[in-house]
């Protein structure tokens, strides 16, 4: 598990009991499954591609993580209400050229001094592990919009004369399992916490989508560029506002990202439009900053916000239909002008809650959802049913997810609903695969070994409460999926081998005899009792694999659910195959390859920034210093080597993971930039290893040729 930090003002952090405490107006990314999400205590969601906090290693909804393709400038929590008369909203985030400024237009809420995120985590051998979590990654936080000032500063808010006296908690949950790992739920709980009464309280989730491949374009370059190549479109059974890359960066950027409102219950019970036809969802989008488009015009003045909020274009005539060729639009409908390409806002919001009385809550939840278009050899721009399979389907799994054991989502324990017998709903509960297997992966010369545990044979699934585990399976990514300018693994994994319990009837009972060691075997500072082991062979030195083991069930035929597998991602490694820590230098001498090294290397990637190249020195002794001359003997650069080298360069932060890679201890990596920050020119280069453990010198050369 990864959490990436950024404060924006720092007060430090504190580790107590498996829960970990982040300071005020700080962000934090979601990590168990494969949507980057950056989310701050503040309210607002993404991080303005590399705004005004300069969040760079915070991906602004990436998906799938690691790919580069991000799909979310900013987006947040929207609340309005009828108060002393006047409509007054609450907003997190808004249209804003650098995104979030502490106490700018549109940033109304804010943390008390010193709150901060709190990380929990339900899976039992995770650091923050909790009994009380919720999902494999629980992010909390509080924020409100009582303060005209922001806590701690002197720093007025702007246009935020009249708060509503709300205080919100947030939940943001995240899971790794293969068919949950493409959404992010944001369960807030609203309070009324001043002294006078809302009426007509409707909320919304705020989002500028754009979605771009920032390592084929560079986050923010090119303008309005950059931003303009949007579709957007509602659909109005999952209550759903989406946003597609609808003729940029083609082949690359193939995705829909989505926000949905999942449901909401007050004093008044549970709410969902299809329950109550008084309470309706509203679908708004508007072009970016433009106050003069008659219709598609972005709100200013909270009583604009409030009426976007409360009718919304969904509910228009012109929606789906044509009109008067003498209106503003010329006679074309308003979903077929948001699916053409564009720099647009949007806002799915609901209601109305008839009112929040001092001391009352609102609980309402939504999703982010991610998911690739379904390929039917269409442009992007198509925009057709079958594109959105998959976010459709990634849209359903976020509403069984809220749903848990209120399966038809009415509201109402509905009989064999209550699975534990406890007499409320319990949401949040989904179908499980098995537990992750605990996996120790071992590079070496063209080879890769993985060891697992047992662990996953005792899982026992949440739903059937069975014992239900079938088999594993193993993964490797094929050799370049990171060179291609279509970075996506979910579609680079391949299939080594799937081993079965034999006997059961199910799959292909090959039984599991052939992996399972003789004796147990256990690593060096590790307390795992590792029970199997199997070795991918063939593989190239040098480059990047990601290599995963699952676990999977036989599938609940009374659920009508089929077999479940464990997040490929959740216990991958970035493994680099080669040499391991040379014991014998003399005998097996360091060398560089490739060799010679020509400009524009197989491996670079789509990049071409000088960060994107890499030469590797192999057949290191376990720990060494490798100095690089030139020609004429001037020292161009030192690099200091162990065994537990991970990778030190800027290839590794653009096309890898540095915090999952595993390397096989006897190479090392240099990205052809001198000791001064110089580009290193071509030629022929020489470079001596002196070993720590004797000071023994090792020479050799390698060629650049550009």
């Amino acid at each position: 598990m990864v959490v990436r930090i950024k404060h924006i003002v720092a007060f430090g952090f504190i580790v107590l009991l498996g829960l970990v405490s982040f300071s005020q107006n700080s962000t934090v990314v979601t990590t168990a499954g494969d949507v980057g999400l950056t989310l701050s205590n503040v309210g607002f969601l993404g991080n303005s591609f590399r705004g005004n906090f300069q969040l760079e290693n915070e991906p602004s909804c990436e998906y799938p993580r690691n790919s580069g393709v991000e799909h979310l400038f900013e987006g947040g929590l929207w609340v309005g209400a009828t108060l002393r008369g006047s409509q007054a909203v609450s907003t997190a985030a808004y249209d804003n050229a650098r995104g979030y400024s502490t106490g700018g237009g549109g940033y109304e809420m804010t943390s008390e001094v010193g709150a901060g995120f709190k990380e929990r985590s339900s899976l039992i051998n995770s650091k923050v592990f909790d009994p009380l979590a919720i999902s494999h990654q629980d992010f909390i936080c509080d924020f409100t919009d009582k303060y005209v000032v922001v806590p701690g500063t002197n720093i007025k808010i702007t246009d935020h004369d009249q708060p509503l006296g709300i205080e919100v908690h947030l939940e943001a949950y995240n899971w790794n399992f293969s068919f949950s790992n493409f959404f992010v739920i944001m369960d807030y709980t609203i309070k009324n916490t001043g002294s006078e009464s809302l009426s007509d309280v409707y909320v919304g989730m705020f989002a500028n989508a754009v979605i771009r491949n920032v390592n084929v374009t560079p986050a923010g370059s090119g303008g309005t560029a950059f931003y303009d190549k949007g579709g957007n479109g509602y659909n109005d059974s999952l209550y759903m506002g989406y946003c597609y890359d609808a003729n940029g960066d083609l082949g690359f950027t193939e995705s829909y990202f989505g926000h949905k409102f999942l449901g909401a219950e007050d004093k008044n019970g549970f709410h969902l439009p299809t329950l109550d036809s008084a309470f309706k969802a509203h679908y708004n989008c508007w072009q970016w900053n433009n106050t003069s488009e008659p219709i598609l015009f972005s709100p200013t003045t909270d009583k604009q916000k409030y009426n976007k909020m409360t009718t919304g274009l969904n509910w228009s005539p012109a929606w789906t239909a044509a009109y008067d060729s003498n209106n503003v639009h010329s006679g074309r409908y308003y979903s077929e002008i948001l699916n053409t390409p564009g720099n647009r806002s949007d806002l799915v919001s609901v209601g109305p809650f008839v009112s929040l009385e001092p001391g009352e809550e609102i609980k309402i939840a939504f999703a982010i959802v991610c998911g690739k278009k379904k390929e039917d050899g269409n442009p992007n721009l198509a925009n057709n049913a079958f594109q959105q399979t998959n976010i459709i389907n990634n849209a359903l799994w976020a509403q069984t997810a809220y749903c848990g054991e209120d399966v038809n989502c009415n509201g109402v324990l509905d009989p064999g609903e209550d699975k534990n017998g406890n007499g409320v709903i319990d949401r949040y509960i989904l179908p499980s695969p098995p537990d992750i297997p605990v996996t120790k992966y071992i590079p070496g010369k063209n080879e890769l070994t993985i060891y697992w545990t047992s662990n996953s044979e005792n899982s026992v699934d949440p739903i059937s409460q069975k014992k239900d585990f079938a088999g594993y399976s193993l993964y490797i990514s094929r050799l370049g999926f990171d060179t291609d300018k279509k970075i996506n693994l979910d579609s680079a994994w391949q299939n080594v081998a799937t081993y079965d319990i034999k006997g059961d009837g199910f799959f292909y009972e090959t039984g599991l005899d052939s992996l399972r060691l003789e004796e147990p075997v256990q690593f060096e500072g590790d307390t795992n009792l590792y029970t199997y082991k199997y070795t991918i062979k063939n593989l190239v030195n040098g480059w990047q694999y990601v290599a995963a083991l699952t676990a999977f069930d036989t599938g609940d035929e009374e659920a009508n659910l089929g077999s479940l597998e464990s997040s490929r991602n959740s216990n991958s490694t970035r493994a680099f195959m080669g040499t391991p820590a040379n014991e014998d230098p003399k005998e097996n001498k360091p060398f560089a390859y490739p060799n010679p090294y020509y400009l524009d290397a197989a491996w670079e990637g789509v990049s071409q920034r000088q960060t994107s190249k890499r030469i590797q020195f192999a057949n290191l002794p376990q720990t060494c210093t490798i100095y690089i001359f030139n020609v004429a003997g001037d020292l161009i650069a030192t690099l200091d080597h162990n065994s537990n080298y991970s990778g030190d360069i800027g290839w590794y932060q653009q096309f890898s993971d540095t915090e999952t890679t595993t390397f096989s201890g006897g190479e090392h990596s240099w990205d052809l930039i001198s000791s001064e920050g110089q580009i290193i020119s071509r030629g022929l280069y020489l470079f001596t290893v002196k070993d720590k453990k004797n000071n023994k010198l090792y020479k050799g050369q390698f060629t650049i040729i550009k």
